[in-house]
């Protein structure tokens, strides 16, 4: 369903993109830093959203890549893992948090509010 959604709103900017340079159909001067064009703004326009949409295509399919590869790398872990005996060290639940902080503490070492200024 995600999909569906991320394509109609995909085809909805490609529209608007595209009556946007259908509107605009005038010569410009481009400054390509070592010559000067003109060009049709309509040609400038589908350019750089062809542009734009390559290298956000582009950095999906690295990102995609990359994410796989950490998946493979995790699997194999997990795999590892499974192969090694795991000593047993008892439940995790015999760990008594409410006792935890009612240790008494070495009398040199006193919190900040037990010091008198």
């Amino acid at each position: 369903m995600k999909f569906q959604w991320t394509l109609i709103l995909g085809l909805i900017f490609a529209v608007v993109i595209a009556i946007f340079a259908v509107i605009n159909v005038n010569p410009v001067q481009v400054n390509l830093m070592f010559n000067v064009v003109q060009l049709p703004l309509i040609l400038l326009i589908l350019g750089c959203t062809l542009a734009g949409g390559l290298i956000v295509g582009f950095y999906g399919i690295y990102r995609q890549y990359r994410l796989q590869r950490k998946v493979k790398q995790l699997e194999a872990q997990i795999a590892q893992l499974g192969e090694t005996p795991v000593a047993d060290s008892g439940p995790v639940g015999d760990v008594e948090f409410d006792n935890m902080y009612d240790r008494k503490e070495d009398p040199a070492v006193s919190s900040f509010s037990d010091r008198k200024l």
